[in-house]
């Protein structure tokens, strides 16, 4: 059952407590991410997420370490385009030690002169890693194309030159205005209960601001549909990825879309994708879609690897099929195999404390509500022949997506 608990701070959380394993699971996530960097500091917050445990509050970086290691304790930053994430997962009974730890990192995180250089280091060498990388490759130029003008459209990761920009005082003055009570979502699994996860609230997060100071991100439409860009690479298979519009989170054919996703691309093993594009041409080992809901746009994005002298062939089954939906809709049975499938791995989401969290805190960013885990079976069994039908035309019948491929594919213009 989750409990909605309040902090005396009045700090909000969803707990789940559950005994059957001494460990307690912390998911988290600051509204604000990769889309706040400035222009000419992409990468900022990327940066930021990756020094929080390079040194806080009391602990030099060698120390903080140490003491994670040493006490069993694992913490981790990630920086997405629209918010900043973390997790906590600590043994039960090192709760209170784990959560002083947590508290430093994110309030008082050091980032000594020393520690940024290191951590701009090791950025700048996967940076350069994935220059010739053509899966990164691709998906930068994927996001360049569909957003050009817009935050959404430089890699959240940065570049060589953004990276090497930032300064000490610029990643502590990212960390002031991002890292605030406002824009907190917090989700607890475990071996505890509300009276101490409450405790937990004030002790790590009742020190920081209590609001943020975000930039207006614009509402993002997408750039470059029907055009196809190549990234010329002395590879032997060409990287494709595509995207066509989608639906946010919040609209109300989107479960609609979800399923008619899972039969287009989405599905691992059932999609029609696979089964054009793997099982019948064995162009591919895979190819699968995606639906791609930010905060200001969306889309439905795929990809596939193949050889380069088949990668016309698959993008033009890519295309065909997309099309194909778009005028004639899925069939009944494939609808019905799709909600069986959703329905019945959904569970697979929820078989482990860190699972379970993870899952808690998107449900809250995503404002889905308390009881979202109890309807959302019911949602996708809603879904109509005519709902797949109405959105497949909504979604692809707009003509050819836009295409972005890293290779030397023979035939694609």
């Amino acid at each position: 059952m989750i409990q909605k608990i309040v902090s005396p701070l009045g700090i909000e959380a969803w707990l789940v407590e559950d005994y059957a394993v001494p460990l307690v699971a912390v998911d988290f996530a600051f509204k604000g991410g990769a889309a706040q960097d400035p222009a000419d500091r992409a990468g900022l917050a990327h940066m930021m997420s990756a020094l929080f445990d390079e040194g806080a509050g009391p602990y030099d970086d060698e120390a903080f370490q140490r003491t994670l290691e040493e006490n069993a304790v694992e913490i981790s930053f990630q920086a997405a385009r629209d918010q900043i994430n973390g997790s906590l997962r600590t043994l039960a009974d090192r709760k209170n030690f784990a959560f002083d730890l947590l508290h430093h990192a994110i309030t008082e995180p050091r980032f000594e002169e020393g520690a940024v250089e290191r951590i701009r280091q090791s950025l700048q060498a996967g940076l350069r890693r994935e220059a010739s990388d053509p899966n990164a490759m691709v998906s930068l130029a994927l996001f360049a194309g569909l957003f050009p003008d817009h935050p959404y459209g430089r890699s959240p990761r940065g570049t060589l030159e953004s990276i090497g920009a930032i300064t000490r005082d610029d990643v502590a003055a990212q960390h002031r205005r991002l890292m605030a009570k406002d824009g907190l979502t917090v989700s607890i699994v475990g071996a505890i209960d509300a009276h101490d996860a409450e405790e937990m609230l004030d002790k790590v997060f009742g020190s920081l601001p209590t609001s943020a100071l975000l930039q207006i991100v614009p509402e993002a439409d997408l750039a470059s549909l029907g055009e196809r860009r190549i990234i010329e690479l002395e590879v032997p298979q060409t990287v494709l990825q595509f995207a066509t519009p989608g639906v946010k989170r919040d609209d109300p054919d989107y479960m609609a879309a979800f399923v008619l996703n899972h039969i287009y691309g989405g599905g691992s093993f059932s999609s029609r994708l696979f089964q054009k594009v793997r099982e019948e041409k064995g162009l591919a080992y895979s190819v699968s879609t995606q639906v791609g809901a930010l905060a200001h746009a969306a889309f439905i994005g795929g990809g596939v690897a193949t050889r380069n002298d088949r990668a016309a062939e698959s993008l033009a089954i890519i295309e065909a099929e997309m099309a194909e939906i778009a005028r004639n809709g899925p069939t009944q049975a494939e609808l019905e195999s799709a909600k069986k499938y959703i329905t019945g791995s959904y569970a697979l989401r929820f078989d482990a404390s860190t699972k379970i969290a993870n899952q808690l805190t998107m449900i809250q960013t995503e404002q889905l509500g308390i009881d979202f885990i109890d309807r959302r079976n019911d949602l996708v069994d809603a879904v109509t022949l005519d709902d797949t039908r109405r959105v497949a035309q909504r979604l692809f019948g707009g003509g050819r997506p836009f295409v972005a491929a890293v290779g030397k594919p023979e035939g694609l213009a």
